[in-house]
């Protein structure tokens, strides 16, 4: 074997290996696939009757974007997901996790105009409709290659058979299905209400959607005049343009200042348009600014439900890219700062403005465009929520819906208990068109179809909803059908994916995958589309199923850098997984995004720069040095056991290959004589080891999951157990150390896959592979807490007497005494504890008195004293240590000084902070150590 793990080659070779033999499907369906059950006994190791009966685990991916490559976040949740699959697959259960990637209708049509206008100069009206979309599927296909090929290179176990695309046949069936039901039961409508707008994009986008940014603005105070003369009253606004489409002034009704006015009516300037002054208390805050407030229903959240209260007109001044449109009279044509800087000038002029207040504020973006957010009046296809949501909120509070960590289960309800219609159009070219034809007069000669429903709106016209096929222009005589250009939310078609993924076309579980496999076992995703996704994906599943689209819902953590800070191009601090896959291989990169899976929801990942052996520059972090360490770990451990087993081919070798049976358990009985006491304790570990890991995995604590191995391997396995027995391999405590090593490449294989693997094929050439093999059960009667906790201790003295060596300089080689008082009685324990400590006198009792000089210190059993005369001189030590203190507390002021300077906090980057306040806790460290020190000298 080579001194270090290569995971190049190795890494190509086992996903090419999984993939020719069928690894990744479903037992079912390597079943069906057989020429006969016999075969497929034969090939499953299994039988028809044990497929057909085994409890199913099946997942669907979280379909990534396919506007560019993925990130480590999708790393994070891709490794938990197939953490999850492959245990399950090992516990038997007939496994199925479906791949895909999303069409991403406002994300990937934004990128591809973007690309179109920088190479180009073009914009997508200089295309036309289907040029765009035909480039849109070009992006789509490239794009979505190199999605799968990220996936395949982490190790994700999916059936890529089955992989779907949320514009695909199967998928776009669905969504056709689930809007013509909507539709036909009156829970789809179409309206003129108030939206977020994108004027880049020019189309609605979600709240969700939207991220704010607080910027400095102003206040503009100006008099609103009374219409017949008599005064004014204060107003004070953010947006001054905003003018031009008020329908009324709002005061407060216990207002004394504004009592006399309520009823009166104003005039707007500029367009001298008369509005009235009402009263309402619930807009108004008399205590805030003016105490009176503007009222333009048309382009704020806010005034459009004052707007609705009281019946106002609702005058919309915006064109659809932000520009002030005809209804802004002589500032029609004008767009953002500059149509508010006109406006302002004009308020002066005529002598209306009072004054202006700084203000900061906070702004609405598009999370795609990155352009402000005007509200703005439009008409939008609607999905009416009132008892969807309610639907949807039972089943989570029943039960039927479990989320892990709990506390966001609360993220789901507050957000369907405000119960908004879902506004499901889009003004885009990219996506799912509605399927919906505008006409002017009923077509009654549709009316006795089942495939096509129709019914009037409330601006007049007739829409006709069209199942199965697009409708043409003429397809009722005497009428024209106009197709809607609108297509639907990303978010229709990805809340169908649970079941668009298994074909489903309507009719309930009406296809082989979702009677085996739906309702799912698991989704993991993140928080930030709890509301955007979860939510509206059980809404669909129960709409169309009648039943939950998963049982458990598990909410990852988000990847943050060393500072805090999300990952991204423009900070430069993102990390791509491919590059550290290329560096330290995809095992070490699944165990350390496992190992950060913790109940805290953001996981903090110091990022720093590297340069490959390509000379390519990369963002890498300390931490993936944790994977690739424990990976050489493991793999010096196989190294060390490869001689004794030589294929088998002597005495010992037969009898080390012979312990490992084919369902990876520990075999009941391993000794044909009373064991030695650390073979009976690594036994025990590895039996406990077993229970706390399928425990972890079972509840979803993939960084407790990676600890206990972690542990197990690096702590008891190799520095512990094979130092102890490194000189004397004999059958008995060989095939324990066989068993060990050969159940931990199960325990290990969820999250380290091709480590595995290829271990195995090396240390035990005729087992099957790691990724069929039962996962193992624990030999609970193996299992000794007393072994363990004397262990421990054991251990712990060990480590006193390792870290004194390291504080004095004294060298392994030289023997030293060792005092231990204990109540315990450690006979059987002095063999190891001399041995692994290098000592050459051990005496322990109750009643031992501390010697003098020594370095000491307590353990789990008592106290250690270990004698320092005639290995150090007390006074050279003293003057020492006494040096090394000054030393460390003069640099401890300077840095404390440096860090009290506010000019030097204020201008330094955080990364240079950080660092000075590292080096002041190293100080402090010092500090305390060599007092302790200087404590045993006395």
């Amino acid at each position: 074997m080579d001194t270090r793990y290569n995971h190049k080659d190795i890494e190509s070779k086992w996903l090419s290996a999984w993939q020719a033999a069928k690894d990744f499907k479903p037992a079912s369906d390597k079943l069906a696939a057989s020429d006969n059950a016999a075969a497929a006994i034969a090939a499953d190791n299994t039988n028809a009757d044990t497929v057909k009966n085994a409890e199913r685990f099946s997942v669907v991916i979280p379909p990534p974007n396919v506007t560019g490559a993925l990130h480590l976040g999708h790393a994070l949740n891709n490794t938990i997901q197939d953490i999850l699959v492959r245990y399950n697959r090992k516990l038997g259960h007939n496994t199925l996790w479906i791949p895909g990637t999303d069409h991403a209708g406002i994300a990937t049509q934004a990128v591809v105009e973007k690309r179109l206008f920088q190479d180009e100069k073009k914009t997508r009206h200089d295309l036309g409709r289907e040029e765009l979309v035909k480039r849109i599927w070009k992006w789509k296909d490239e794009y979505e290659a190199r999605i799968t090929g990220q996936l395949k290179s982490l190790g994700a176990s999916c059936d890529w058979d089955r992989q779907r695309f949320t514009l695909d046949e199967k998928c776009a069936s669905a969504v056709r299905h689930t809007f013509f039901n909507l539709f036909k039961k009156g829970l789809i409508y179409r309206g003129k209400r108030l939206v977020n707008w994108d004027t880049h994009l020019r189309t609605a986008v979600a709240d969700d959607e939207i991220y704010y940014e607080t910027v400095k603005g102003h206040f503009w105070t100006f008099k609103y005049p009374l219409a017949d003369g008599s005064g004014y009253i204060p107003v004070a606004t953010t947006r001054p343009e905003t003018i031009l489409g008020d329908t009324a002034v709002a005061v407060h009704p216990e207002d004394d200042r504004y009592k006399k006015f309520i009823g009166k009516t104003l005039l707007v300037p500029f367009v001298n348009r008369e509005i009235p002054v009402i009263a309402d208390g619930i807009l108004v805050d008399r205590e805030f600014g003016t105490g009176s407030v503007k009222v333009t229903p048309a382009h704020d959240p806010n005034d459009y439900a004052t707007g609705l209260r009281h019946k106002l007109p609702m005058i919309n001044i915006l064109n659809e890219d932000g520009s002030l449109g005809e209804n802004a009279g002589e500032f029609a044509g004008l767009r953002g700062e500059k149509a508010r800087a006109a406006v302002v000038e004009g308020l002066e002029k005529l002598g209306l403005l009072l004054k202006v207040e700084d203000h900061e504020m906070s702004v609405g973006k598009s999370d795609r465009s990155k352009t402000t957010i005007e509200p703005y009046l439009s008409d939008q296809w609607f999905v009416k929520m009132e008892d969807l949501a309610t639907r949807a909120m039972l089943a989570v509070e029943n039960g039927e819906v479990k989320f892990t960590p709990a506390r966001y289960s609360k993220n789901y309800l507050n957000w369907l208990g405000e119960k908004r219609d879902w506004c499901i159009s889009r003004q885009l070219w990219w996506g799912h068109q509605i399927p919906i034809w505008h006409t002017t007069a009923e077509p009654t000669a549709l009316a006795n179809r089942t495939d096509i429903h129709y019914f009037q709106a409330e601006n007049g016209e007739w829409l006709v909803c069209s199942l199965e096929r697009d409708l043409s222009e003429n397809e009722v005589e005497g009428l024209t059908l106009t197709r809607d250009p609108d297509v639907l939310d990303t978010w229709f078609s990805s809340a169908l994916w649970t079941h668009s993924t298994m074909g489903w076309h309507g009719a309930g579980k009406d296809t082989s995958d979702l009677q085996k496999f739906f309702p799912t076992s698991i989704l993991s995703t993140a928080r930030d589309i709890i509301s955007l996704w979860v939510a509206r994906m059980v809404i669909f599943s129960q709409e169309n199923l009648g039943e939950v689209p998963f049982k458990n819902v598990y909410i990852h953590p988000t990847v943050l850098d060393g500072q805090g800070r999300r990952m991204s191009k423009s900070l430069g601090n993102g990390v791509d997984p491919l590059d550290i896959i290329e560096k330290y291989g995809a095992d070490a990169l699944r165990f350390v995004m496992a190992s950060i899976c913790t109940e805290n929801q953001d996981a903090r990942l110091p990022v720093k720069k590297e340069t490959l052996e390509n000379g390519k520059e990369i963002n890498t972090s300390e931490k993936f040095e944790i994977g690739r360490n424990f990976g050489n770990k493991l793999w010096n451990a196989a190294r060390f056991l490869q001689p004794f087993l030589d294929g088998g081919s002597t005495p010992l070798a037969a009898t080390l290959c012979a312990a490992t049976p084919p369902a990876g358990t520990p075999r009941n009985a391993p000794f044909d004589s009373e064991p030695a006491l650390e073979d009976s304790w690594i036994l025990s570990r590895l039996n406990t080891t077993i229970l706390s890991v399928t425990e972890s995995i079972e509840n979803y604590r993939f960084s407790e999951y990676t600890s206990i191995l972690y542990h197990f391997v690096w702590d008891d396995l190799c520095s512990r157990y094979l130092e102890i027995k490194k000189g004397s391999i004999s059958s008995e405590s060989g095939t324990i150390l066989t068993q060990a090593l050969y159940t931990v490449l199960d325990l290990l294989h969820p999250v380290m896959p091709f480590l595995t693997e290829e271990l195995n094929e090396i240390l035990f050439p005729n087992s099957e592979r790691v990724i069929l093999r039962a996962f193992p059960k624990a030999n609970t009667a193996l299992i000794n807490p007393q072994i363990e906790k004397q262990f421990e201790a054991v251990f712990s003295i060990v480590e006193v007497v390792r870290s004194v060596r390291g504080r004095y300089s004294i060298l392994p080689a030289k023997k030293i005494d060792l005092h231990l008082k204990t109540e315990l009685n450690v006979e059987d324990s002095r063999n190891i504890i001399t041995d692994l400590a290098g000592i050459e006198k051990f005496e322990f009792s109750a009643t031992l008195a501390k010697p003098n000089f020594c370095a000491s210190a307590v353990v789990g059993i008592g106290e250690v004293f270990i004698p320092l005369e005639g290995i150090l001189d007390k006074a050279t030590e003293t003057a020492r240590l006494e040096k090394e203190i000054e030393k460390a507390k003069q640099f401890l002021v300077s840095l404390e000084k440096k860090l009290s300077n506010e000019n030097f906090v204020k201008n330094a980057p955080p990364s240079v902070i950080d660092g000075e306040r590292q080096k002041i806790a190293t100080q402090k460290d010092i500090i305390e150590k060599n007092l302790q020190a200087l404590k045993e000298m006395e």
